[in-house]
């Protein structure tokens, strides 16, 4: 058997009750790094066995362990915090986990992202993760391939690139999209600060980023637009904007396609009415 184990992102009391009893039960807990979550484990008295599972080992260690899970072994895997598998090793013991046939449990638990998205303000009915942007080569194309994505995104950032992500964000999306910005979540100095891409860019150059932050954007409000062919060049591509009526809380386009329909029915059905009379 294999269990994900979500562990706390900050406050220790985060963790659930089960999570701190299959801890003790497994016979190995498989850890991101030993040292990290040696402090949770001594807080809550877990003495269970621990190896290090990481993303510079993963690929070595993730078919052996699932060898040793296939032939009666218990382990959790667990991260330095949050649920394993998100920006987090994971993804490759599972997968070999199931393909020799190992039963996978991922107990539900702390995660970063659900704070900071359901406390932002902006719609959280339909969202995309994005984690992690490329630290280097590919930030930009990967923004602006979500330029016209008209769901929450939501971005997780290091205090050394957040004002150059946020500044990018503003060169792409507009400066004008609403966005919040949360660090520090479930800790003593947790915030988080709402705004436009350039009011959050401009706050937080006059004011050191610290801690780990997660980033969430609205939305593109371009709902109904098309691209159509510019008459004068026809290699040029425009984009107009259509009226849509939109819902006023969920901001969500309102079909008025069966209004029409109804107000066709009533038209033709009064004719009919005279028609008879006459």
């Amino acid at each position: 058997m294999l269990y994900l184990v979500p562990t706390p992102v900050g406050n220790l009391e985060d963790i659930t009750l089960r999570a701190m009893r299959i801890l003790k039960e497994v016979d190995l807990i498989l850890a991101e790094d030993t040292r990290t979550s040696g402090v949770l484990l001594k807080h809550y008295d877990i003495s269970t066995r621990t190896a290090s599972h990481h993303k510079f080992n993963e690929h070595q260690t993730a078919e052996a362990l699932a060898e040793r899970m296939a032939a009666g072994e218990n382990m959790a895997l667990i991260s330095d915090a949050g649920t394993p598998g998100i920006s987090d090793p994971g993804f490759m013991l599972v997968r070999a986990a199931i393909a020799k046939g190992v039963e996978v449990q991922c107990l539900p638990g702390a995660t970063a992202f659900v704070p900071a998205l359901v406390a932002s303000g902006l719609p959280c009915e339909r969202f995309c993760f994005e984690g992690f942007l490329p630290q280097k080569k590919g930030r930009r194309t990967k923004l602006e391939a979500l330029r016209q994505e008209e769901r929450t995104m939501i971005f997780y950032e290091s205090p050394y690139r957040v004002v150059k992500t946020l500044e990018l964000m503003a060169e792409v999306f507009g400066k004008d999209r609403r966005c919040s910005v949360c660090r520090e979540i479930s800790k003593l100095h947790e915030e988080s600060v709402r705004g436009t891409l350039d009011q959050l860019s401009e706050h937080f150059r006059e004011h050191e980023p610290r801690g780990e932050f997660v980033i969430v954007v609205g939305g593109c409000a371009c709902v109904g637009e098309k691209e159509e062919t510019n008459p004068d060049n026809p290699d040029a591509q425009r984009t107009r904007r259509k009226a849509v009526k939109t819902d006023p809380v969920t901001g969500q386009p309102i079909d008025t396609k069966s209004e029409t329909i109804d107000k066709a029915a009533l038209r033709k059905s009064k004719r009919h009415r005279e028609n008879a009379e006459g």
